[in-house]
């Protein structure tokens, strides 16, 4: 499709901020009004469409695609994200640890104690711990609490949370990511822990690292929206 507007620009509209195309007000995939909280997430959504040459590529959009089904999904039927997201705290990949002895538990130890025993401390949570890969299932309590936590978020936010959660394989990866000053790329660097270790010991090729750097473009992509509802 050929570029067809000039500009986009950010309005003060009832209940937050819009972006508009010249003139016209934009209006989401599903035909709502794309209203956001903050400037500074209407004003990334305007870097989008600012960025277009003289054809419009629908694949340079992704913030816009995560927005638009915030407000056309998730705001009138929150469950759907809730649902996807907690699957990840039930099976946290930061729960599982390789064998004692095993050259790649401390790495394991180091990377992942500390943020889970921060989001333990912080939201009153206990999560069990395991050696190997067969399913540990958390306590009934654990899982209660973070049915809360999420249940909390915005829809904006519950697509961020879901985005990073399902990417790091790990609900406390996205949980501390929500945080003021999270380090996104060591965050990303401990849910992808296992991956890395591996390719220290064999080697990288090619196609793990575009899948690595791709992953890690979409993690940051969502933890980027995640902030930009709080600006």
């Amino acid at each position: 499709m050929k570029r067809f507007y000039r500009e986009a620009t950010v309005l003060g509209v009832e209940g937050g901020w819009q972006v508009a195309l010249d003139t016209r007000p934009l209006k989401t995939q599903g035909g709502k009004a794309q209203v956001v909280p903050t400037q500074a997430l209407a004003d990334a959504l305007a870097a989008e469409w600012n960025a277009q040459g003289e054809e419009i590529d629908p694949a340079t959009f992704p913030l816009r695609d995560m927005v638009d089904y915030a407000i056309d999904r998730v705001a009138t039927d929150p469950e759907i994200a809730i649902a996807a997201i907690l699957p990840y705290g039930d099976t946290d990949t930061l729960c599982y640890r390789a064998d004692a002895g095993d050259s790649l538990r401390k790495r394991q130890e180091e990377a992942w104690e500390p943020v889970l025993r921060t989001i333990e401390e912080r939201e009153g949570l206990a999560f069990t711990r395991a050696e190997g890969v067969l399913h540990a299932p958390q306590a009934e309590a654990t899982m209660a609490r973070l049915r809360a936590i999420v249940a909390a978020f915005d829809p904006l936010t519950l697509v961020a949370v879901q985005n990073m959660a399902s990417i790091a394989a790990s609900l406390t990866i996205a949980l501390a990511s929500l945080e003021d000053g999270a380090d996104i790329d060591a965050l990303f660097a401990a849910a992808n822990l296992e991956e890395d270790w591996q390719a220290i010991q064999w080697g990288w090729n090619g196609d793990a690292l575009a899948r690595r750097d791709g992953r890690l473009a979409g993690f940051t992509l969502a933890a980027k929206l995640a902030q930009l509802v709080k600006a």
